[in-house]
Parts: structure tokens; C-alpha cells; sequence
């Protein structure tokens, strides 16, 4: 089954019931789920910490919807890393490295798609990048 990674966005969207998202947010994982598996990465793990209080709580919740934890290959670092370098080459002024690098970065080096709901980013320096958003 391909893979799909899923923004920390469309999930956060699910766990606090966002009144603007929500409802997209579900039918979009109800339908990917069909022909993807859904996963996350380490950032996207960790963006989606500060919902929970615990660990435990986190991969279950994460367990019931399916998600598969997936690691960051090193080419998906390497490449993180090259475009953040590009990022900054071309005026941005963030002084660390982005999660949606990482996050663009590991859909492209794994041939994944990403289902978000920010786009921006992943377009201007993801291009490989097959993206399902809004």
C-alpha cells in the first residue's frame, strides 16, 4: 500500500474537533485510509505532543486511527537541510530548520504523498511532492 503522511495540522484538526476543519479533516483520513497507509514522522509526533498528557495517551490515539510511526531516513535529512539552506538563500529568516522541512523532505525521499492543510511551504520547495489538501 503507498504511503501518506499526514500533516500535524489535519490531525490536531481531528483531536480538538476544529469547527472549521474537522469534519474535512475525518472524511479526508476515512478516505485516504482506503487506498494509503496513513503515517507520521518524528516532527509530526512531536507537534502533536503538546494535545496530550502523556505518551501512552498519544499512541493510542494514534493506534485507533491507524497511524504508523514511520522514522526520518538520513536522505530525508540531508535534503531538510538543503532546503532550509535554500529557504534562507532566498530571504527567510527563521534561524532554525522547519518542521515542514522535514516533513517535505521525508514524503519526498519515500515517494509519499502528504495530506495538509498548508500547502505553502511544501509547494515551493517540495515540487515532487504529490499533496491532497483543501
Amino acid at each position: 500500500m503507498p504511503l501518506l503522511l499526514v500533516d500535524s495540522n489535519v490531525l490536531v484538526d481531528v483531536f480538538e474537533d476544529d469547527p472549521d476543519w474537522a469534519d474535512w479533516s475525518i472524511r479526508q483520513l476515512r478516505a485516504q485510509s482506503q487506498v494509503y497507509e496513513l503515517a507520521i514522522n518524528p516532527v509530526i509526533y512531536a507537534e502533536l505532543s503538546f494535545t496530550f498528557s502523556s505518551v501512552e495517551t498519544l499512541d493510542q490515539t494514534l493506534a485507533d486511527l491507524g497511524l504508523v510511526f514511520h522514522e526520518l531516513p538520513r536522505p530525508a535529512l540531508f535534503l531538510a537541510g538543503k532546503a532550509y539552506a535554500r529557504y534562507r538563500r532566498l530571504g527567510g529568516t527563521k534561524l532554525n530548520v522547519l518542521a515542514d522541512f522535514f516533513i517535505g523532505a521525508h514524503a519526498a525521499v519515500a515517494g509519499a504523498r502528504l495530506l495538509t492543510r498548508d500547502a505553502r511551504r511544501y509547494r515551493s520547495y517540495f515540487t515532487s511532492v504529490e499533496l491532497i489538501t483543501p
